[in-house]
């Protein structure tokens, strides 16, 4: 969805080009009602942030405040990372800053839907997970059933890919993890687009698990490489 005719045109001639069949709408009231309605027949959502009626961010946000799951896109012209970061925070999959190639956009898509699709068929769990939805790492407690994390007893709210991230984080202890690896495994990404999205993620996380973000226990940053998540019961390096 765009206030602009030309992009909304441009947009949904490549994203039917590509197979889907689209569904264009300018006001941001007006999208926020027509996802929030038909939320279980939507792939994937494009949503502008500069909407009439209700900018897209906001539109996101009351979305996944209510529990609509279906992945968004987010289209801005602005170029500042506070905002790149907000959309994130708020429960956006994905963001592509104008002036962008539709091509890049209909894969980015697509890479959203190969994750979305995978994951109940992916090999998500060990055997000792096989036995339980309740993980327990050091003072972090992960419920996969009910997506509900919580640290030191006190409930965290996590994005779904927050969640996702942390999950996979889970699963592979120990292991140096670079960010093109998780922007595959996690993001679905098979070309790596901005591996920022990873760091923002990971900050994003370190503010709700660590006792002290700055001097992580658990999510630690391997210079050069990526990260490793680890148990939590040493002292952070």
């Amino acid at each position: 969805m765009d206030d602009e005719e030309s992009i909304q045109k441009l947009v949904a001639f490549n994203f039917e080009r590509g197979g889907f069949a689209t569904k264009v709408l300018g006001d941001g009231q007006e999208a926020y009602t027509y996802i929030r309605r038909h939320a279980h027949e939507l792939d994937v959502v494009i949503l502008d942030v500069m909407l009439p009626g209700m900018e897209g961010i906001d539109v996101c946000k009351r979305l996944r405040q209510e529990g609509v799951r279906v992945p968004i896109i987010l289209l801005t012209a602005r170029d500042e990372e506070v905002d790149r970061i907000l959309g994130l925070e708020l429960g956006a999959d994905d963001y592509v800053t104008k002036p962008f190639s539709p091509r890049e956009l209909v894969a980015r898509a697509k890479a959203v839907l190969r994750r979305v699709e995978a994951a109940p068929s992916a090999p998500e769990r060990s055997p000792e997970e096989a036995s339980t939805d309740q993980l327990t790492v050091g003072e972090i407690v992960v419920r996969l059933g009910s997506h509900e994390v919580t640290v030191r007893g006190v409930p965290v709210e996590l994005t779904p890919r927050e969640f996702e991230l942390l999950h996979f984080f889970i699963r592979h202890p120990n292991q140096v993890l670079s960010r093109d690896q998780l922007l595959e495994q996690v993001w679905g990404y098979l070309e790596t687009p901005d591996t920022r999205s990873v760091d923002v993620h990971v900050s994003h996380l370190r503010e709700k698990l660590e006792r002290d973000p700055k001097a992580p226990a658990y999510l630690l940053t391997v210079r050069g490489v990526g990260y490793k998540f680890v148990n939590g019961s040493r002292e952070p390096s």
